[in-house]
């Protein structure tokens, strides 16, 4: 009788355990099933005056979707937004590189005007859309990916200022506070910063969702 009483307390001693396992495991799942966990975004800030908001708001919506967000400048001293926002950035953008990253982001701001004829930046945005990379710029940043030959023939949008340019480079402007054609994503202004991160967002997921169906595909081959 005692040994059957013994067993029956241990029994209940056991199930607040096996219930904070279970709620450790659920927990864990959770992180693991977020939609962008595993995919890698590296955002190009100017040395100085990049527009904060166009920083801040995708990377959160990135980062708060599980996805890596690093930022990257032509310097690594600390650059200063319009608005007042500092950031040390993680890498020179020298050392980006395309195959190690899911998508490469140019952030606007007026500063963003040194990136517009550096070569540096159109080789690497160049061999990132030869390996079908998600390219994004925002505010008056899409003129470098104009300069840089990707947005001939391609719809897109850019601060109203600069419109000119990405026409001269045969873009199609098409005034919308964001623009996607193909795995270029293009946005217009600050007001925009967070709409255009959901579009990377939702780009992202469609390239693991393709990825995963892919996998599963040859599995079953």
């Amino acid at each position: 009788m005692k040994r059957i009483f013994l067993m029956i307390g241990l029994t209940i001693l056991a199930i607040p355990l096996l219930g904070g396992c279970q709620e450790k495991n659920d927990q864990t799942s959770a992180v693991e099933e977020k939609a962008l966990t595993g995919k890698k975004v590296v955002m190009i800030i100017a040395p100085q005056n990049f527009r904060d908001e166009e920083l801040v708001e995708p990377q959160d919506v990135l980062t708060e979707e599980g996805a890596q967000v690093k930022t990257a400048s032509s310097s690594l001293e600390v650059s200063k937004g319009m608005l007042g926002v500092q950031v040390k950035p993680d890498m020179l953008i020298s050392d980006i590189k395309p195959e190690d990253w899911d998508a490469i982001l140019l952030v606007g701001g007026s500063g963003a005007n040194v990136y517009w004829d550096d070569s540096t930046v159109h080789s690497l945005l160049k061999t990132a859309a030869k390996e079908n990379k998600i390219i994004g710029a925002i505010c008056i940043a899409p003129v470098t990916l104009a300069n840089a030959g990707l947005l001939s023939r391609k719809k897109a949008t850019v601060s109203a200022s600069e419109e000119g340019q990405l026409k001269n480079k045969g873009a199609e402007c098409t005034g919308q506070s964001v623009e996607r054609d193909g795995n270029v994503i293009t946005a217009n202004g600050p007001k925009a910063a967070r709409e255009f991160g959901n579009a990377i967002a939702q780009a992202l997921m469609e390239e693991k969702h393709d990825a995963a169906a892919d996998t599963d595909s040859e599995t079953t081959q």
